[in-house]
């Protein structure tokens, strides 16, 4: 039996209570990014650059951080996810590098993000993200956004269902990349990624209705 999540009416302005839902599903957000320019902590070091063709040589570099990871906080990894574009192969993308690092506790910061910036990665953010504990680092070359959560996270269950989902879409793969140059049109460098979260949450609502172990009663966008 499909396993079914209560929506708290609350949570999702008003809809009815009992209506069954993916346990990954997040409402729409999207002004995401923009509100959460509050909690900078810095910036990067490298800028995202243009969208590009995909390379193969993005995933030798993710295995090249991967290592790096596991050289400089080997007692704090539970798990290394290459995600986001890069990690899907026939979108475009821009050349950022992004991947899931899950700890012990992201809050130990001291067990963990001093020997990062001593390997030349650099703290940008301190926030939660759909609800979870979430540091994000940068790295200058290759260009990288380092995403650091807790082991039982829900946002990096969402990426890798998003990866996987794609990279077995065709049709959402051509639909995103459609996006992502519309939101390179209206927003230039400054709201990309809340130009584009339209597009994202409506591919999340197709591979939730997909999964075959879940229950997800569609729930559009407002």
């Amino acid at each position: 039996m499909k396993d079914r999540l209560v929506v708290d009416p609350g949570l999702v302005g008003g809809r009815v209570c009992g209506v069954p839902v993916h346990p990954l599903w997040r409402p729409s957000a999207l002004k995401g990014n923009a509100d959460r320019q509050s909690s900078r902590v810095s910036f990067r070091q490298t800028e995202p650059g243009e969208l590009q063709l995909h390379q193969a040589a993005w995933a030798r570099d993710f295995r090249v951080i991967e290592l790096l990871l596991h050289s400089t906080i080997p007692e704090q990894i539970e798990a290394v996810r290459h995600v986001g574009s890069t990690a899907v192969p026939g979108l475009l993308a821009k050349p950022v590098i992004d991947i899931d690092l899950t700890v012990r506790d992201v809050s130990d910061e001291p067990s963990y993000i001093p020997r990062l910036e001593a390997a030349g990665f650099r703290l940008i953010f301190r926030d939660r993200l759909g609800g979870d504990e979430h540091r994000q680092l940068t790295l200058a070359d290759p260009n990288v956004n380092l995403h650091v959560w807790d082991a039982d996270a829900s946002e990096p269950q969402r990426h890798e269902l998003f990866v996987a989902w794609l990279r077995s879409s065709p049709s959402d793969r051509e639909m995103y990349t459609q996006a992502k140059l519309d939101a390179v049109a209206a927003a230039g460098a400054g709201r990309y990624n809340d130009h584009k979260s339209a597009a994202v949450y409506d591919i999340y609502e197709r591979a939730f209705a997909a999964d075959p172990h879940r229950n997800h009663d569609p729930q559009p966008r407002t």
